[in-house]
């Protein structure tokens, strides 16, 4: 998995402290401390599978014991019916561990799928598929992990990764020549500056102004088209703006490089994955 073990632990802690609380009152009080059992993780929908990884650590938080068999990996395609994953162990520590290990996994499928379909929209053209920041306050790592495993590509992961001026900037620094002149003083030369653009002219003082990367926000296709041949591959060219509710071929063709969405991680429906268990005899 490409993401740090440590930002992974932590995201899993917070999730089992806040579902546990004081502790599991009703496992507790209903199952004996030695019961064993067996739990099947089963496909209800058809999905690009994600969070298999999360979810057996998540059982090994609990209990170490706990063995966790995947039969498949993140980003394969499982259909209705599938056995993604089998677990045996300690029923309480099982039970305990259940909720967690199915929020993280519903999600991050949910996150793969809906940026597989998007990426298959946009097939045979040469734009990119992009999430955003509008990720779920603590999970940002899980589910930009889970957008590149839908095959879309990750925009910055924080606020340190590059410059990106928007309106607010704009305004604040008085222009967009202002705002990326003083970008420029002050950060290194690895990073780009991405200027955020609603008309035309706005476009041309950004190029001259020399950014890196331009946000189309909001535009027609036909405005964008139009940029794009303005732009002449002098900068890369981002459609941004209610994507999720565009017809992203048509925008594809318009000959922008990248199409964010934040609709990826902040506007999706968790797939449906069960886990059913079943007393050891």
């Amino acid at each position: 998995m490409q993401i740090y073990n440590t930002q992974i632990d932590k995201i899993i802690e917070l999730a089992l402290e806040e579902d546990i609380g004081s502790g599991d009152i009703t496992t507790l009080s209903t199952i004996p401390e030695n019961t064993t059992a067996h739990g099947r993780f089963i496909a209800k929908q058809d999905t690009v599978i994600c969070g298999i990884d999360v979810a057996e650590k998540v059982f090994h938080k609990i209990d170490e014991t706990v063995c966790f068999k995947a039969y498949f990996s993140d980003g394969d395609l499982v259909k209705t019916g599938d056995v993604i994953a089998e677990v045996d162990g300690n029923a309480r520590s099982m039970l305990t561990a259940e909720r967690c290990a199915l929020n993280i996994m519903q999600r991050l499928s949910g996150v793969a799928q809906r940026t597989a379909e998007c990426v298959e929209m946009v097939k045979g053209t040469k734009a990119k598929i992009a999430d955003t920041r509008k990720t779920t306050p603590g999970m940002r790592a899980l589910e930009k992990y889970a957008v590149r495993i839908g095959g879309g590509t990750n925009h910055r992961y924080n606020l340190a990764d590059g410059v990106l001026i928007k309106d607010n900037h704009i305004a604040a620094a008085g222009s967009i020549t202002a705002a990326v002149t003083n970008a420029r003083r002050f950060i290194p030369h690895t990073l780009k500056i991405e200027v955020e653009v609603e008309t035309v002219d706005q476009l041309n003082e950004a190029l001259e102004a020399g950014a890196d990367i331009i946000m189309l926000d909001n535009m027609s296709n036909e405005q964008m088209a139009e940029c794009v041949k303005i732009v002449s591959g002098r900068a890369l060219l981002e459609a941004s703006g209610n994507m999720d509710r565009r017809n992203l071929y048509e925008v594809a063709k318009t000959g922008v490089d990248i199409i964010s969405i934040g609709a990826l991680t902040h506007t999706i429906k968790a797939a449906d994955i069960s886990l059913k268990f079943k007393l050891n005899q």
